[in-house]
């Protein structure tokens, strides 16, 4: 039976394609986390006409906020949408009563704008990418 199969890699993989993992590794995760699956949220910066501008994306899970993406243009940076951005995420994780809080950056990212916001690191990849390095940083939630 193994044989009938086959493996390839492939450079550009369809949006089914990678929908198909991730829905088979979250029931796999349901089913040994009491049928937990992850919740997601957007939290947006939307201009005039409602065109979105920039945002968090994330998703609550097993008591925790997993900060996925924030995403800022150049012109909206430094003008307090960020941490606005987080403290709708927070504020909408604690009412789905997670306790914690995790997101990843790279150092040349958003390093210091995660630790202004409470962020602490707990673990650096060094030379990755070459020369810098990749962050993971947790913050305790509070009501």
């Amino acid at each position: 039976m193994a044989d009938a199969y086959q493996l390839s890699l492939e450079a550009e993989p369809g949006m089914d394609d990678i929908r198909v993992l991730l829905e088979g590794l979250t029931a796999f995760n349901a089913e040994k986390n009491a049928g937990a699956a992850p919740e997601y949220l957007l939290a947006s910066v939307r201009d005039g006409a409602g065109v979105l501008a920039g945002g968090l994306f994330g998703a609550t899970y097993l008591g925790w906020l997993q900060v996925q993406v924030v995403w800022l243009p150049d012109a909206l940076r430094a003008h307090g949408h960020g941490r606005a951005l987080m403290d709708l995420a927070e504020a909408e994780a604690l009412r789905r009563g997670c306790a914690r809080s995790f997101v990843e950056t790279f150092s040349f990212q958003a390093l210091g704008f995660y630790e202004n916001c409470g962020y602490k690191i707990f673990s650096a990849l060094a030379d990755f990418p070459p020369g810098g390095a990749r962050y993971a940083l947790t913050k305790d939630l509070a009501p």
